[in-house]
């Protein structure tokens, strides 16, 4: 069993930055694949980044390649993802995902995350 909680969010300007942080806790957080997600009202939830156990090898979505980036501290139990040159359209609720294995084969596709957090609110302003 893993619980995650993100934290990090908030509201910021065109062009400004976040970190979001989301804690894991459970055994098989360091074997895990680690993805984030996000919901924009209206719209299906989208995957933006994932990353494998080892923090090496990573994963992203076409409108964030280049301004976001995934990381993880595995001591820390924690998975980040600094957002950077946000946008206006960047503006929704993300979610912290783990599997319970370690490949991030087709990591876009929810159906294949085990465990969830809650969410946490950004919202871009132009």
């Amino acid at each position: 069993q893993v619980q995650l909680v993100e934290s990090g969010g908030g509201s910021v300007q065109d062009g400004g930055s976040l970190r979001l942080s989301c804690e894991a806790s459970g055994p098989t957080y360091s074997s895990s694949c680690m993805a984030w997600f996000r919901q924009a009202p209206g719209k299906e939830r989208e995957g933006v980044a994932a990353i494998e156990p080892g923090g090496y090898r990573t994963s992203y979505a076409d409108s964030v390649r280049g301004r976001f980036t995934i990381s993880r501290d595995n001591a820390k139990n924690t998975v980040y993802l600094q957002m950077n040159s946000l946008k206006f359209e960047d503006t929704a609720v993300y979610y912290c995902a783990a599997r319970s294995r370690a490949d991030c084969r087709w990591w876009s596709r929810t159906s294949l995350y085990d465990y969830w957090g809650q969410g946490t609110q950004v919202t871009v302003s132009s």
